[in-house]
């Protein structure tokens, strides 16, 4: 971290007109802040971000850094005008889009267009097949976000996104280690109330609670995931 950054930040990495653009603790937002935070964020969407900055949590692994500030860019610049939220996202959405295809991430995916997604094709390890049948995949969250949902954040399963596959829940690898029990408790919590016929709605804000409950109570964590069947 740079010593002149305190928590949540951990580095500036540029401006966009006054727009000060920081790298920042992810996992430090969802266990001190705000549980729902996800890959980025600017201050019409999340009121405690400060106006003139756009936050990017630090990831793992791939760099999407250029394609969330042209989303942020977008988002921005539509809801200072008092666009709402829903209405700004399409649009920067598309932007982004826009970005990930010059990327060539589409492209590479589907054979220059000429093949339709595979979705075992994100995979990138196998974390565990559980004794219900379910299997837990580590996944290319970039290529998550290029080619079947823009909008994907941390995890998800087949109850909830048409192209996982049946009794998959997939975590994304943009979340880093040490924070990545708490996703799998959330998605295997939510995969599991929703195949008993709950909706998404419910089973969602649900496992919300119980993430945020063990983010704050870590050593409850084991146990919560073995009720889960993560034994």
């Amino acid at each position: 971290m740079s010593t002149s950054a305190k928590l949540p930040y951990i580095k500036k990495v540029g401006h966009r007109g006054d727009i000060t653009v920081w790298i920042v603790d992810g996992s430090y937002i969802r266990g001190h802040i705000d549980e729902e935070f996800t890959n980025f964020g600017q201050h019409y969407a999340f009121i405690y971000i400060p106006l003139n900055e756009f936050w990017i949590d630090r990831e793992a692994v791939h760099d999407e850094t250029r394609f969330f500030i042209d989303h942020l860019l977008v988002e921005h610049r539509l809801m200072a005008k008092g666009v709402p939220y829903d209405k700004a996202l399409v649009e920067a959405d598309r932007e982004e889009r826009k970005e990930r295809r010059r990327a060539g991430d589409v492209s590479r995916f589907t054979h220059h267009g000429e093949e339709l997604p595979d979705a075992k094709g994100v995979h990138e390890r196998l974390w565990k097949k559980l004794e219900n049948g379910v299997s837990v995949w580590i996944v290319n969250g970039r290529l998550v976000r290029s080619v079947f949902d823009i909008d994907f954040t941390e995890g998800g399963h087949d109850h909830v996104y048409e192209f996982v596959p049946e009794n998959e829940v997939w975590i994304d690898d943009a979340i880093e280690e040490p924070e990545r029990g708490y996703v799998l408790l959330h998605e295997l919590h939510e995969h599991n109330r929703m195949a008993q016929g709950w909706p998404y709605n419910k089973a969602h804000e649900e496992s919300s609670r119980l993430e945020s409950r063990c983010r704050h109570h870590p050593d409850e964590l084991h146990d919560a995931l073995a009720a889960e069947g993560w034994e």
